[in-house]
């Protein structure tokens, strides 16, 4: 069980250092005629402390951590940065552990929890998310 606390620490971190990605595209296979939506659902947080991010990632129990790789003129002699990134299910199961702590990224976290409401599918049955929590060994 994560206390509230390390939530709480967790939404502060996100809101300061974190990003939200909750965008629809549509996307055209080479054989169909027709458009079908596609939905990006991603939350991430960067930053140059790895063993913050580890920590991170062992409390929530979802997600996965990497170097952030990319590199211009203007990134020679800066610090190694570190991505923390969960995407779709498990984006929704942080979102709904973060509501309650968060200010500045709640619009953002709100649109997530709004996509995917009280229920979600799993396996190709709808559970809700304590059940998810259970089938994830999270608690």
């Amino acid at each position: 069980m994560i206390s509230s606390e390390d939530i709480a620490y967790i939404a502060g971190l996100f809101d300061g250092e974190g990003c939200i990605t909750y965008k629809q595209y549509m996307r055209k296979r080479k054989h169909q005629k027709k458009a079908y939506p596609t939905w990006s659902i991603r939350m991430e947080m960067a930053m140059t402390d790895k063993s913050v991010l580890h920590w991170v990632h062992e409390v929530l129990g979802v997600g996965t951590v990497g170097e952030k790789r990319y590199k211009t003129k203007y990134t020679v002699g800066w610090k190694k940065q570190w991505r923390w990134r969960c995407q779709f299910r498990d984006a929704y199961y942080v979102a709904r552990l973060l509501w309650p702590y968060s200010h500045v990224k709640i619009s953002g976290i709100q649109k997530i929890i709004d996509h995917y409401g009280d229920h979600k599918i799993m396996n190709g049955k709808v559970v809700n998310l304590e059940e998810y929590k259970k089938h994830m060994n999270l608690e």
